[in-house]
């Protein structure tokens, strides 16, 4: 095994610090990667804290992850040294399913393994977990390593790689586009993404955030129509107007409310994940032909789409860069809502 830097927590209210892990030596389909920037996502700060419970420490999170191939395995036929390249949520999963067969490995059915706190035998990682991208270097199999076109910088393309997916799969999904309206529920790290995503699909795009706080971002980053849900008047006034609807927020919202403001067909899709269930009646979804349902992030071609995609259409993350030893502080201040939209760690500070 090989050496890397990496900041870990090692307790549920611990700071992150810096130490040594170690990656496996390259197999023949393996690349070896040499980590430039980490997005920090909201699930890294769920799975540090134990949030979500079944926590592995140490833990190193980061599933945002951009940089440069440093080396590649005897077999490896996707990525040459010097490629810019990707890694997002997952690092591997069956490949026999008919969700893998079908390129959507997140749905895999013999069990996904995540890009960190993801049990694997001890000769694959040191400690017999996976270990995220808050680190200077990972090992990753080729088939789940990313292309980042040379049309987008690494530093906003991190954050694509989990926030971006996970509104480019839905959107795509549903269909969004020319003569389609598109609601986006909030106007943080995920959302912002799905703005710009949708806008560029050619939809008619609403932001649907409790103030109107960010609404000059929100039309500089391509919405037509920026509204306030802190406003009861809002609801009534959009009532039937959407074909689409993404929740981007894990608060425990009126989601009827927002049923409601879909057209015949529409679909009102959660990409949140609030700690309470929701209710809806069944009256509320009939009446109007309605859909509920929920997205994950999406598949490695999609992924790719995705990152060509924005590479086109000039969509980047919005983001603040900042140095590894400004991790906790980070962390504080995304939970707080202090970051317009994402930080994104620089780990040439490891």
């Amino acid at each position: 095994m090989s050496t890397a830097a990496a900041y870990a927590v090692s307790a549920p209210d611990g700071a992150f610090e810096k130490i040594a892990i170690e990656r496996r030596e390259l197999g023949p389909h393996d690349v070896l990667i040499d980590v430039k920037y980490a997005g920090i996502c909201h699930s890294d700060i769920h799975t540090a804290r134990n949030e979500w419970h079944g926590t592995a420490y140490p833990c190193v999170p980061g599933h945002e992850i951009a940089g440069i191939v440093a080396a590649v395995g005897s077999e490896v036929t996707r990525h040459r040294v010097g490629d810019r390249v990707g890694v997002g949520c997952m690092v591997d999963s069956c490949g026999e399913c008919e969700a893998c067969l079908a390129g959507e490995q997140q749905y895999c059915t013999k069990g996904v393994v995540w890009t960190y706190n993801t049990a694997v035998p001890v000769e694959q990682q040191a400690g017999g977990y996976t270990l995220g991208g808050y680190s200077t270097q990972v090992v990753v199999t080729e088939g789940f390593v990313l292309s980042i076109p040379d049309g987008i910088g690494l530093d906003v393309a991190a954050p694509l790689l989990c926030a971006g997916i996970t509104l480019f799969s839905p959107l795509r999904h549903w269909n969004a586009g020319p003569g389609k309206k598109v609601a986006i529920i909030g106007m943080g790290g995920l959302g912002h993404v799905g703005v710009k995503i949708a806008a560029a699909m050619g939809a008619e795009v609403t932001v649907l955030s409790h103030s109107l706080s960010k609404q000059e971002d929100g039309l500089r980053f391509g919405a037509q129509h920026y509204y306030a849900t802190g406003d009861r008047a809002t609801f009534k006034q959009l009532r039937g107007s959407f074909d689409l609807i993404i929740n981007t927020v894990s608060a425990d919202l009126p989601i009827e409310d927002y049923i409601k403001l879909l057209k015949l067909d529409g679909s009102l899709v959660l990409l949140g994940l609030p700690d309470k269930p929701a209710s809806v009646r069944a009256s509320t979804l009939a009446g109007m032909r309605r859909s509920l349902s929920g997205s994950m992030i999406g598949g490695i071609p999609q992924t790719q789409e995705m990152l060509n995609f924005c590479a086109e259409h000039g969509i980047g993350a919005e983001i603040e860069v900042i140095s590894a030893d400004r991790i906790n502080e980070a962390y504080d201040r995304a939970v707080a809502s202090d970051v317009r939209y994402r930080f994104v760690i620089d780990t040439a500070t490891m």
